[in-house]
């Protein structure tokens, strides 16, 4: 199985901030022991590189993947820690053309039609839709998935346990992101029972 089959699978594909790579080994157990076993570790702290690397090297029931890559040098980075996919909030090419030259998938930010035809020229048929509550959420995808069929999207901002099966119900929705099944302030307090917990009950609201 692929990496994009395995994150269709999942569903869910949680955006992981930790401030202390101690704690990812343990938030990645927490998630797989929920039904969770894909997770986006984003760039959004320092700690991220080598949360990647605790994860690709202790957790072989996870996979990991890199979020808020804004840069080549974070794409190139993560890649080297492990990462096994690449996440963009937006589009930026010279991520995109490495990822594919180099075989890791690699799911850019695309909001507008202009963006999703960039996307394309690369060979891409899942883009983030993000943030998803901003931009008309599900509407707005069922509109661009008008002139762009062959691509689906995969929605973050304002996407939770309530209305995740509204979103995945969508034959444009490729899979649905968020931090809801791993809250920061749950990571820090060591709560991993309750994100297991998170996960379970986002899984079967599927």
């Amino acid at each position: 199985m692929d990496v994009m089959e395995r994150l269709k699978r999942a569903a869910i594909v949680p955006v992981v901030v930790l401030d202390d790579a101690k704690d990812a080994v343990a938030t990645a157990n927490a998630m797989v022991a929920g039904g969770v076993d894909v997770m986006e570790i984003t760039f959004r702290t320092a700690a991220a590189p080598d949360a990647i690397r605790a994860v690709a090297e202790n957790c072989p029931d996870m996979l990991p993947g890199a979020g808020t890559v804004i840069t080549l040098a974070q794409c190139k980075r993560a890649i080297e820690c492990g990462a096994k996919f690449i996440v963009s909030p937006g589009f930026d090419e010279e991520v995109v053309k490495y990822c594919v030259d180099n075989g890791v998938a690699v799911c850019p930010g695309c909001v507008t039609p202009t963006e999703i035809m960039a996307a394309m020229k690369y060979g891409l048929k899942v883009v983030k839709f993000f943030p998803a509550n901003v931009y008309g959420g599900l509407s707005a995808m069922k509109a661009l998935s008008g002139p762009f069929g062959g691509v689906q999207f995969l929605p973050t901002g304002g996407v939770n346990a309530k209305n995740i099966g509204e979103y995945l119900a969508a034959p444009y929705v490729f899979a649905v992101g968020g931090s809801w099944v791993c809250p920061k302030a749950d990571i820090a307090a060591g709560n991993f029972e309750r994100i297991t917990e998170l996960c379970r009950e986002s899984k079967a609201a599927i």
